[in-house]
């Protein structure tokens, strides 16, 4: 079989490069030739583990290749998947504008029958106005079907989520389109990935639902832990006790400085969006985004009010990514923070491990740091935003030398307060007591 992928962003990179590992043909579009002659190089144009050599394996095998020339890969391929951007807009529903472009290019080149899969996050009865734009602007009659597939990416493990996912979503109307994308993913079968079939429109809404229920469960645990502060409580046991219930479970019960990347932020005010054009008021997520931002919030008014008098005082912040294993700063948590501190007159000397790059195209007027010990130096307190593993286990006694004060804000409950604080440091973390 042979895949056309029209979109080299995140998603539509991982989506090819997986395939292609599946040992399926895979053709890669992207209408940017610079990154496509970056790709044929094996540069990958952000930082996911693996994923550059999974690039180069396949590509030198022949199973992978990129190109700008839209024309030859749909002709080619049987399944075009579109995945393209969908960013927010001022109202923050979907800026579908990227997938209607593509869709337009499609049925310019369609001379055979064709399964157009969204691989994207769209909202609900995009798969119609695809069908319709197709149809509007073929140039002779041809039969096509449109088939919704969202991706469950998390950035960080994307290959292992995509080569051992928890289920695959199929919306179709057609029982050919069906049959074709099961194909697809045979090799899932021999682990006994679940298959969900569904309309369309199911298949749609069931990603949107998914990011929102998620985001929810950071929202709900991040306002338990401002409440255990008042308390006297301990957090990390709460959300032991509550994930040990099966009906709940653990995972996304951490709480921390709020949720960010570009699907959580987008894809809840998306679905209030959606919500609000259909008459439905969405309170719950649009709660969880309230209480999202209210988290953020909390995390630089806990540092400022540690530090009253912040003239020529110095923050040393650890970690910028919204989260590890990522050079991803869509709508991390670390920016509002440090334009919040820069506001209020505090110097700032920051290092990520691999999302410094990315972090200077978004916020100015910081030192950006070699490692983890140059931030800290001649610091007056220490922040912990990103729980990258190699800010674990950093050397203490090192810490409390080169930094000027012994403010230690750990962001992500990383570290035991008994331990910290009988090292000398005045230790902050989020709701444990």
């Amino acid at each position: 079989m042979h895949v056309a992928v029209v979109g080299t962003g995140y998603v539509g990179l991982v989506t090819g490069v997986c395939f292609s590992e599946f040992g399926v043909n895979v053709t890669c579009v992207d209408n940017d030739k610079g990154k496509v002659k970056s790709l044929k190089k094996g540069v990958v144009p952000f930082y996911e583990p693996g994923l550059d050599d999974m690039v180069k394996r396949n590509h030198a095998e022949g199973r992978l290749k990129f190109t700008s020339e839209i024309a030859g890969a749909i002709e080619e391929a049987l399944v075009v998947f579109i995945a393209v951007g969908t960013p927010p807009l001022s109202d923050g529903s979907a800026d579908l504008s990227y997938v209607d472009a593509v869709a337009k290019e499609i049925a310019q080149h369609i001379k055979s029958y064709k399964v157009i899969v969204t691989k994207s996050t769209v909202p609900v009865g995009t798969g119609e106005r695809l069908r319709k734009i197709i149809s509007d602007n073929l140039k002779q009659p041809v039969d096509f079907d449109i088939v919704s597939n969202p991706e469950f990416l998390r950035e960080g493990a994307a290959i292992e989520d995509f080569m051992r996912p928890n289920r695959v979503v199929i919306g179709a109307d057609s029982q050919q389109a069906i049959a074709i994308m099961k194909d697809l993913y045979k090799p899932l079968y021999l682990i006994e990935t679940p298959i969900v079939i569904s309309n369309i429109e199911t298949a749609e809404l069931i990603k949107y639902a998914a990011n929102a229920f998620l985001a929810t469960k950071i929202s709900f645990i991040n306002e338990i832990s401002r409440l255990c502060e008042k308390v006297g409580a301990d957090v990390n046991v709460v959300a032991k006790g509550m994930g040990l219930d099966n009906r709940i479970g653990p995972k996304f019960l951490h709480a921390g400085a709020g949720y960010g990347g570009s699907c959580f932020p987008k894809d809840t005010k998306a679905l209030i969006s959606i919500g609000s054009a259909h008459g439905v008021d969405m309170s719950v997520v649009d709660a969880a985004v309230k209480a999202n931002s209210r988290q953020i919030e909390w995390m630089s008014e806990k540092i400022k009010a540690a530090i009253p008098d912040s003239s020529g005082k110095t923050i040393a912040i650890l970690g910028l990514s919204f989260k590890p294993n990522t050079d991803d700063m869509r709508d991390a948590p670390s920016l509002n923070i440090i334009r919040d501190l820069l506001k209020q007159g505090l110097k700032i000397r920051a290092y990520d491990p691999v999302a410094m790059e990315n972090a200077k195209k978004e916020i100015s007027g910081i030192t950006f740091c070699a490692d983890a010990y140059d931030a800290c130096a001649g610091a007056d307190a220490l922040v912990i935003v990103t729980e990258w593993n190699q800010f674990r286990s950093l050397d203490m006694d090192r810490i409390k030398r080169l930094l000027k004060g012994l403010l230690f804000f750990d962001l992500r409950n990383i570290y035991s307060p008994e331990k910290m604080r009988g090292l000398g440091f005045t230790y902050y973390c989020v709701g444990r007591g």
